[in-house]
């Protein structure tokens, strides 16, 4: 481990996944340990357009002896290297090296033997079909999925039959740029620069994304009919939304208040296809990323998840543990 851009007690280790056809290619695992440690980790996974910054979420889990892991996927983030397409996968399977090395590292490394992994958006999806694929090999014990993307938040015709031609396209010409613009809206909510409360890199998450391409949709469709068709998660497994959605492209103050990227009853409706044992909680005034919430709604959603791991991963507060932290400025 190396220090991390964060800063103490922040460290970080470079996973080699050697190259693809733009050239080398690595994945960025961060790590906080925790004061006073349990053998529990949780393992995080980011979003489309995303990395990890949310320094408040490790704090919670370490206040509760949990080391926390983040995992800055290859070309996101720390892993954004000058040669590679931003964002970009033909296959969300392609992302499965990277969280078994980071899962090897936690548990056979660093000793623990109780993993939380926890995604969010686009990183939900992905450590769903990473859980199935691995299910008989007990990498994680559990799961928390933080407003998963499970289908594509436009109308039906959007979703499947023109969604079904961009996939053969992306096939054919996987980095061609799609006449898709993510409205601004969802950035401008949280960056302190603009009408929120959080400061972020903007060159590794801009207000208006990186440009969509049809070989990442295709990754995006494919991956989210596996999801439908129904997984095998073997483990318990959380997925928490907003109340609502925002549907609009151009400002307003009730985007401070609901989803503005997705639509929630998506998350809720394929739910059940998960596995055995998936528990549901919404959240009223949630935001897409709902860590990133207002402080009233984030203290919900973390005291939610610690009763959850209390209840199903036999993960009980720590004596004497402090108040839900605050993100660091």
């Amino acid at each position: 481990m190396e220090p991390d851009l964060l800063g103490p007690p922040y460290e970080r280790h470079t996973i080699d996944l050697g190259s693809d056809d733009e050239g080398p290619v690595i994945a960025t695992l961060v790590r906080r340990r925790a004061e006073r440690p349990t053998g529990r980790a949780v393992l995080y996974v980011h979003g489309f357009v995303d990395y990890f910054f949310q320094t408040h979420v490790a704090d919670f889990f370490a206040a509760r002896g949990w080391d926390f892991y983040a995992l800055d996927l290859r070309k996101y983030g720390r892993s954004l290297l000058p040669h590679q397409t931003a964002n970009f996968c033909r296959d969300l399977g392609d992302y499965f090296p990277e969280l078994d090395a980071a899962a090897r590292i936690v548990r056979t490394e660093d000793g623990h033997d109780t993993l939380l992994a926890m995604g969010h958006s686009t990183g939900g999806l992905i450590v769903s079909l990473w859980a199935h694929a691995r299910r008989d090999a007990g990498l994680v014990d559990g799961l928390f999925l933080n407003s998963p993307f499970f289908d594509l938040n436009a109308p039906w015709f959007v979703r499947r039959p023109l969604a079904a031609a961009v996939a053969r396209l992306g096939r054919r010409a996987p980095h061609r740029v799609l006449p898709l613009q993510l409205p601004t809206v969802y950035g401008e909510s949280l960056h302190a620069d603009h009408r929120g409360e959080w400061t972020y890199d903007l060159a590794w998450k801009p207000l208006a994304g990186f440009p969509v391409r049809a070989g990442w949709l295709n990754a995006i469709r494919t991956g989210q009919r596996r999801l439908r068709a129904g997984l095998d998660i073997p483990v318990p497994v959380l997925l928490a939304c907003s109340t609502r959605s925002f549907r609009g492209s151009k400002w307003h103050e009730s985007a401070t208040l609901a989803d503005a990227v997705l639509d929630v009853e998506h998350m809720v409706r394929w739910a059940p296809r998960l596995g055995r044992h998936v528990t549901l909680a919404r959240f009223d005034g949630g935001l897409h990323d709902l860590t990133l919430s207002g402080p009233a709604v984030r203290e919900k959603v973390f005291a939610e998840v610690g009763r959850w791991a209390e209840a199903f991963l036999a993960a009980g507060p720590t004596p004497d543990q402090p108040e839900i932290p605050r993100m660091r400025r």
